[in-house]
């Protein structure tokens, strides 16, 4: 608990099997953490069974994408503060610690992986692929923040982030996307509805075993770079020029 309030990991499983148990283990191992709960998506033969070695709760999602594991998962988790994160090792569990001293003061806590003091060398990428990446992610968060003049952004795709209860219940009927744009979606959600939010930079490594499946190639970075650009400016469109009712703004106390 942290200050008196229940905290939940939701962690996301499709290709981890080498990886979860350890990633589990990282999060229960800070004191404050509650509840681990696994959304198993399909996840590859023998995850189910090194979930089941450790404390974590698993539950199952059917439907392919990450960011439909991520919606399932944060129905699912029980406390009044909800991380979400990936079980592919590129996440430290002791920088939950870090979250959690914001999340007295602003609902929502992004986490960024583009500061390159607390970034592995080679995690986002190697060479000037790598860096393409990290200022791809960048410039559409500073897309993001100047479309809808929301505090300070500087990474579009980082999953490691703290919210609470109230904000996921609130966001809950206004998700769009179930894939892998799902985790920008969540700081354009935060943004229209003007939820009070603060993003601080998270140590990322390179993953522990495997490749990214999203953008593990040059064209299909380029190519899901543009795509993102175009679900960015759709969304904004949505909200700000057809002035949608789902994007409205939502009152947090």
């Amino acid at each position: 608990m942290w200050n008196n309030k229940t905290v939940s990991v939701v962690l996301t499983s499709y290709r981890e099997k080498d990886s979860i148990r350890s990633v589990i283990e990282s999060f229960f191992s800070v004191p404050y953490v509650d509840e681990v709960v696994v959304v198993d998506n399909n996840a590859e033969s023998g995850s189910i069974e090194e979930v089941r070695k450790t404390k974590a709760r698993l539950v199952f999602e059917k439907r392919q994408g990450h960011g439909w594991a991520l919606q399932r998962g944060l129905r699912e988790a029980s406390g009044d503060y909800i991380f979400t994160a990936e079980g592919d090792g590129t996440f430290q569990g002791t920088d939950a610690i870090k979250f959690l001293s914001y999340i007295n003061d602003v609902p929502v806590v992004f986490g960024t992986r583009t500061e390159n003091s607390t970034m592995e060398r080679g995690a986002l990428g190697i060479g000037m692929w790598g860096k393409f990446r990290k200022w791809a992610d960048v410039g559409e968060a500073k897309i993001i923040e100047f479309l809808f003049s929301s505090n300070r952004l500087t990474d579009v795709g980082c999953t490691f982030s703290l919210i609470r209860k109230d904000v996921v219940s609130a966001l809950d009927n206004r998700w769009l996307k179930g894939g892998s744009y799902f985790v920008t979606e969540m700081r354009l959600q935060v943004a229209a509805a003007q939820i009070p939010f603060v993003e601080i930079p998270v140590v990322f490594q390179r993953r522990l075993l495997g490749k990214s499946y999203v953008v593990d190639t040059r064209i299909k970075l380029a190519k899901e770079g543009i795509k993102m650009l175009f679900f960015i400016f759709e969304f904004w469109l949505r909200a700000k020029i057809f002035r949608k009712k789902q994007f409205g703004p939502i009152k947090i106390s």
